[in-house]
């Protein structure tokens, strides 16, 4: 079980009252974390690799980054990570240094999810005419009525993979629908399928910025190529982590640095410039928190933690949305409506039916009340939305809640009294 005061008290952000309900957009940060960004430029702010021990240290400092990212996501190496501005940046970086590695006669197979790991494969098979698929979503059975209840399922994927399929890109876990994907036995079946068909070379990306705040990435036991996440959704300053496994930058990847450089085997080589040296080195503080959430300091047990803690936030919220009261309002949940291991407490809906309600007039009404953060939108997973059928408003979008582990259960229960005020004002 989690302490919430241990929680709440490495967040100063917390301390005012105001409840954070969007963190898929961006979680608040460890206090940590802001230490670190502050000690770094105020003692170690000059250039790396030099002789003299401030820049030694500061080497050391900045080296830290990829060290414990390496260890939170259980990478056989620090130098198989390597940082960006935004994981957009760093999908873009990794679909440029692939590209002479791709046949013209091959396909890429995406998902319509952010499009961060959708729009830099658009781009390559724009340039290069390839052939791009897309693994269509499909309704989930538990949920016949509601057809906004859409998930990713293996046997939609399947039938893409041909001989010439090349690489496959999608997401762990959708911040719109809030469903956490098999990614282990996904990438499996895709190898087995692939292998069946004889292709040539099949690599996997994996969109990991709505699954890092509630699951452990497990590149190893995942058998994954690629795979990135935004520390800023995970308590940490505006950086993206970008793991590229070593036999896919030994073979697959071209540099994208300065040529002189000796990079050919490190994940920096897919890294046209350096992250912030400030930011980089800030982001080891984030393992040690997520340590410190399990007494044995174990990060798989810490992991546990959260998500028992974050099943309990989804309870009195999806039981709200998938009343009969709220059904009579037109409320659909966009997404899973069942509370399970397999859905992160990303809860998006839409007020449908006779009476539909703007998802922005929702929003509006939580912005007068105040002191609470929550928001409407398509979430860059443009697509998806757009994909939805009855259609909906593709900018209006979806209401978003969107909860991690340092949310109360008092917060939600504030949250589902204000959204049932709102209803009954805008109905």
């Amino acid at each position: 079980m989690l302490d919430m005061g241990k929680v709440r008290a490495s967040f100063p952000s917390l301390g005012g009252g105001y409840i954070f309900a969007d963190s898929a957009g961006g979680s608040q940060c460890l206090e940590s974390v802001a230490a670190k960004v502050s000690d770094y430029l105020l003692n170690t702010n000059v250039q790396l690799g030099a002789s003299y021990d401030v820049s030694v240290r500061s080497t050391n400092r900045v080296a830290e980054g990829a060290e414990t990212t390496a260890q939170l996501i259980n990478a056989a190496s620090p130098d198989e990570v390597t940082f960006a501005s935004s994981s957009t940046q760093a999908a873009e970086n990794l679909a440029r240094a692939i590209e002479k590695d791709v046949l013209d006669d091959e396909e890429l197979i995406i998902t319509g999810e952010h499009e961060a790991n959708a729009g830099p494969w658009k781009k390559l098979a724009a340039r290069r005419g390839l052939t791009i698929k897309t693994w269509p979503h499909t309704q989930l059975a538990s949920a016949p009525n509601n057809p906004y209840s859409v998930e990713l399922a293996i046997n939609a994927l399947l039938p893409l993979i041909t001989a010439k399929t090349r690489l496959v890109a999608f997401t762990s876990c959708s911040n719109i629908l809030g469903t956490i994907v098999d990614v282990e036995n996904v990438i499996k079946a895709i190898r087995a399928e692939a292998a069946k068909h004889g292709a040539r070379k099949v690599e996997i990306s994996v969109d990991c910025v709505a699954y890092a705040p509630h699951r452990r990435i497990d590149v190893k036991k995942w058998d994954v190529d690629y795979c990135f996440f935004s520390y800023y959704k995970v308590y940490g300053p505006h950086i993206c982590a970008l793991y590229a496994r070593a036999a896919s930058l030994a073979n697959s990847l071209s540099a994208l640095t300065h040529h002189f450089l000796s990079v050919d085997k490190i994940a920096y080589k897919i890294s046209p410039g350096g992250a912030g040296y400030e930011l980089t080195y800030a982001v080891s503080a984030v393992l040690s928190y997520l340590q410190s959430l399990s007494p044995s300091g174990n990060i798989d047990d810490s992991f546990a933690f959260i998500a028992a803690h974050e099943q309990e936030l989804l309870k009195p919220l999806i039981g709200y949305l998938t009343s009969d009261e709220a059904k009579a309002l037109g409320i659909l949940i966009v997404g899973s409506e069942t509370v399970d291991t397999w859905r992160a407490p990303t809860i998006s809906f839409v007020v449908s039916g006779g009476r539909p309600i703007p998802s922005s007039d929702i929003v509006a009404y939580f912005d007068k009340k105040g002191k609470i953060g929550i928001r409407y939108g398509h979430f860059y997973a443009y697509t998806l939305v757009d994909s939805l059928q009855p259609k909906i408003n593709v900018d209006d979008g979806v209401v978003r809640i969107s909860l991690v582990h340092y949310n109360t259960i008092e917060e939600v229960n504030t949250l589902v009294s204000v959204l049932k005020e709102a209803l009954q004002a805008l109905s």
